[in-house]
């Protein structure tokens, strides 16, 4: 049978037969030897970093020693000395290092405003972007174990005030990226209102920049806020006062009762500092979630 004698039907079964064909699958070789060369890497950096693999079931012995040292002082009354003692001292150091915490955020917040504007593209010009965002880059790229270091330290000497200065600084390069991109993804039609208006430069920014990104600023402040609280525990190693100066002490006397009570005493504040900044965070960011009324919107209009 040749091409005329095929029939409607048979042409649309024919078709049909063609149609189920499944495509040809795309071939995995490109994603398997890119897996392979990830395991290669991480199985070089193990082998290189001289690490003691053949201790690692250590971990479940002589941790679990030290856990059950630790433990030993949670079980004790808390109202009896020296128990009392080590927990009320746990708690002041614990509130210096959020205090710290606090003071760096608040600092680095109002540093990193400026830098914001500076480093937004649809703000500043381009000169001006790219120096800004080399400046943010460098402050990121530094820990702000450096910062205290090199910095604050010889300065302002040991204490909460130089750990407090090294977080603040650290902080900037961070707040002032998240300012930028949030300016960079605002709204334009309330700043082409204002420009039609005749409205000054300063109000454009005060009222069509900044109105709008406060509530997405306000949330990366908050967020930084629960950070530097972690990393206030780290600078107190160096002498930077806080938990960390005690938790140093602590670590290098053996007290191992005295530990496990400063860590829960970190873990406690920490997880309720988090709990409290998310509600706010979200807060800011959702609101109420609470319908206005045509009274209160009555009332708002006059």
């Amino acid at each position: 049978m040749n091409a005329r004698d095929e029939t409607p039907a048979n042409a649309t079964a024919s078709a049909g037969r063609a149609s189920a064909v499944r495509p040809q699958e795309p071939s995995k070789a490109r994603s398997t030897l890119v897996w392979i060369a990830l395991l290669l890497v991480f199985a070089g950096a193990a082998f290189l970093s001289d690490a003691r693999w053949s201790q690692i079931i250590g971990i479940f012995t002589d941790g679990g020693k030290y856990l059950v040292l630790m433990a030993e002082g949670l079980f004790q009354n808390p109202l009896q000395e020296p128990q009392s003692e080590q927990w009320t001292l746990a708690f002041e150091r614990m509130m210096e290092s959020v205090y710290m915490a606090w003071v760096g955020t608040l600092l680095g917040a109002l540093i990193s405003v400026p830098f914001g504007f500076l480093a937004a593209r649809n703000v500043s010009g381009p000169v001006t972007v790219q120096v800004t965002r080399a400046f943010l880059n460098l402050i990121r790229a530094v820990p702000e174990l450096v910062f205290a270091i090199v910095i604050m330290l010889p300065i302002f000497g040991f204490g909460p005030l130089a750990g407090a200065l090294a977080l603040g600084v650290g902080a900037v390069g961070t707040l002032g990226k998240l300012t930028a991109e949030a300016l960079e993804g605002i709204d334009a039609g309330p700043v082409e209102a204002g420009q039609a208006s005749g409205a000054s430069r300063w109000s454009i920014l005060r009222w069509a920049y900044w109105t709008q990104v406060l509530p997405e600023v306000l949330a990366f402040w908050l967020y930084r806020f629960e950070i530097n609280i972690r990393a206030s525990a780290v600078l107190g190693v160096i002498g930077a006062g806080g938990i960390g100066s005690l938790l140093s002490q602590l670590f290098g006397q053996r007290e191992w009762e005295q530990i496990g009570i400063t860590l829960a005493v970190v873990i406690i504040v920490t997880i309720g500092v988090d709990a409290i900044s998310g509600a706010i965070r979200h807060r800011i960011i959702a609101g109420s979630g609470r319908s206005v009324s045509t009274e209160e919107k009555a009332e708002a209009t006059v």
